[in-house]
């Protein structure tokens, strides 16, 4: 033996003891094997993704395996199986039994030909053991595989010729446990030059991780080594730190900007009296705050994150998402005040689509503007801000890591604001004494807590917000005010307005026009129609405002199908998002809301909740 050999010889002995003591102790392992593989197992499971990389880089089979929570990359079978043989030991005396899952590629794509005038079928290549729980489980892989829905092109399952069956070469190799091995065409890349389709190898990914996780589940359970309320409970339970380097990244990156604030007037009050002075003739002006973001150097850093390492399907397209919002964060700013900064919004935040506009005629047909007789106790920007210290106290004293902060502000228009843990109240804000519960529910019962909840996740991803988490966010605040007892037909006409407002301003309505049809056909009075223009056509034309009503609405359509609440107390999420939370949840990766709403408290919330459960509409919730 070389003196090389020696040394090889040496460091795979250090790998097994070093393995072994891990998988007897039940603690996770992430062990590099050879020159460029891995055994990668978060906690002990019955089964293991191999691939064989066999000089070959960079193959979306790798990717596959590297996605679940047991996998082994190596060079070779010779590296491999002694491994397996491993690791597989140690596992069948946990769990009775254990599988292989052995994930490849075909060296081409033979069913395609660069002529080809149409797009044929591709092969996926499927073998397995005898044993009874295997040939059930490729089964389940291969029909996973069928309904999966890889566009363009479909598969056609075949059978290796014994000769090169993956399988009983494993075998002769000494591998004892049950395997199944796949081998796909590798549709994702490009014929002539060999180059990725990107967007077709992540599906191709996820689909395929799907499928083997399937496979997974169909054997534990048929074998009773294992039982699982879902197959995606199979996936891993552990963050690997490429994802928290990312994860801070994207982090770094969105608090560098704050959006809300670069984008709203400093000078609301003074454009009223301007506004008012003109007869309400000539659009104001507003100032903005100086832009303190270099836009281009944070894309640059946007798109310099690496994702391509994370070893998760779900978290990678969550993070991807992200990147993708802040990017046309980031476009928004760079087109403030010009006449495509109003396009990039509807992108952003989605056009009001004809339902919702309808929704919102008809909650405004349904909530008459009120006739106030009688005399209303206001409040003052002062008592707002103790109130709301009380109530973040109240939460504080429940759980210390609420650590929120309240401040009052000159530059805002009056109203409040979360961004981050802040809660910003104008100088300039009066209010219904009645309505200062609710509206503080709104913004710490709702914004702050899921702020602080998704703190606690682990990753700031979850604080931050998921892409798109806006709408079920603003959705569930205005449920808050409904739930505290402090929804009036007000509110409700103030919801419902900002939709019309909007959809008039995306139709290309000016300023007036749209100051105009919400005074003159909506009976809106003078100052509150200008706060709520003011919103829609700040920065030259921002639609979030039409999410509040159809947040709201997608809310209620959840609970009415007897959905629950607790998930979305978890962090900021979108309703997109809910089944992403509930398969996290069940890997692991999500703890429990750590800080319950208040508002919920009360019985007469329950009550509330029932009637909405039972159909009430959306008219029908002013409680005041």
């Amino acid at each position: 033996m070389s003196a090389s050999e020696a040394k090889k010889q040496v460091a795979v002995t250090d790998v097994f003891d070093d393995v072994l003591e891990a998988l007897v102790a039940g603690k996770a392992v992430r062990q590099d094997i050879g020159v460029d593989g891995r055994l990668h197992i978060d906690r002990p499971l019955p089964f293991i993704c191999l691939h064989l990389t066999n000089g070959s880089k960079n193959l979306a089979a790798r990717d596959i395996a590297s996605a679940h929570a047991s996998y082994l990359i190596a060079s070779n079978i010779a590296e491999a199986v002694p491994l397996l043989q491993a690791v597989g030991a140690e596992m069948q005396k946990r769990f009775g039994t254990f599988i292989v899952l052995d994930m490849g590629e075909l060296e081409h794509d033979i069913l395609l030909a660069d002529d080809s005038p149409f797009l044929p079928h591709y092969e996926v290549a499927v073998s397995a053991t005898a044993e009874a729980e295997t040939q059930n489980a490729k089964r389940v892989f291969i029909k996973a595989v069928c309904d999966a829905e890889i566009r363009f092109r479909t598969p056609r399952i075949t059978r290796p010729d014994e000769e090169n069956d993956p399988v009983a070469k494993l075998k002769a190799a000494g591998l004892e446990f049950p395997c199944i091995s796949v081998r796909f065409a590798p549709i994702y890349r490009q014929p002539e030059s060999g180059a990725d389709y990107p967007g077709l190898r992540e599906t191709m990914i996820a689909d395929l991780f799907d499928a083997g996780l399937r496979a997974f589940a169909a054997f534990s359970t048929g074998s009773d080594a294992l039982k699982v309320a879902s197959h995606r409970a199979l996936g891993r339970k552990a963050f690997v730190d490429a994802v928290r380097r990312a994860d801070r990244s994207i982090d770094d990156i969105a608090a560098s900007f704050d959006f809300l604030l670069s984008v709203t007037p400093i000078n609301a009050r003074k454009a009223f009296a301007d506004f008012k002075d003109s007869n309400f003739q000539y659009a104001p002006h507003f100032l903005y705050r100086p832009l303190g973001v270099d836009v281009e150097e944070q894309k640059r850093k946007l798109y310099s994150v690496a994702f391509d390492h994370l070893e998760d399907p779900v978290l990678y397209h969550l993070y991807r998402e992200k990147q993708q919002e802040i990017d046309l964060q980031l476009t928004m700013l760079a087109n403030l005040h010009r006449r495509q900064y109003s396009d990039f919004s509807r992108a952003l935040y989605g056009s009001v689509e004809p339902a919702l506009l309808n929704l919102a005629e008809d909650v405004l047909a349904r909530c008459p503007r009120p006739d106030n007789a009688g005399e209303i106790a206001m409040v003052d920007c002062y008592e707002v801000t103790n109130r709301a210290r009380e109530m973040v106290e109240a939460y504080r004293d429940e759980n210390p890591e609420f650590k929120a902060r309240v401040e009052i502000r000159d530059d805002l228009p009056p109203g409040l604001m979360v961004t981050g843990e802040k809660l910003l109240v104008s100088r300039h804000t009066v209010m219904e004494r009645r309505r200062v519960e609710a509206l503080l529910h709104h913004e710490i019962g709702v914004h702050l807590l899921t702020y602080f909840n998704g703190s606690a996740q682990g990753l700031r991803l979850f604080r931050t917000g998921l892409s798109g988490y806006e709408g079920v966010q603003e959705g569930l605040a205005v449920l808050a005010e409904h739930l505290a007892g402090g929804m009036t037909r007000e509110r409700l006409r103030l919801i419902a307005g900002r939709v019309v407002g909007c959809a008039a301003m995306l139709d290309g309505a000016s300023f007036v026009e749209t100051f105009r049809l919400v005074t003159e056909q909506h009976g809106f009075d003078e100052a509150g129609a200008f706060n709520m223009v003011l919103r829609i056509y700040r920065g030259g034309g921002l639609s979030k405002d039409a999410i509040y009503l159809r947040g709201l609405n997608e809310i209620l359509e959840h609970l009415r199908k007897g959905g629950a609440l607790d998930p979305f107390w978890m962090g900021k999420i979108s309703a997109a998002h809910f089944p992403v939370m509930q398969e996290l949840a069940l890997r692991g990766l999500l703890r429990p809301p750590g800080i319950r709403p208040a508002f919920l408290a009360p019985a007469k919330a329950n009550d509330r909740l029932e009637k909405i459960r039972s159909g009430l509409s959306i008219a029908e919730m002013a409680t005041l």
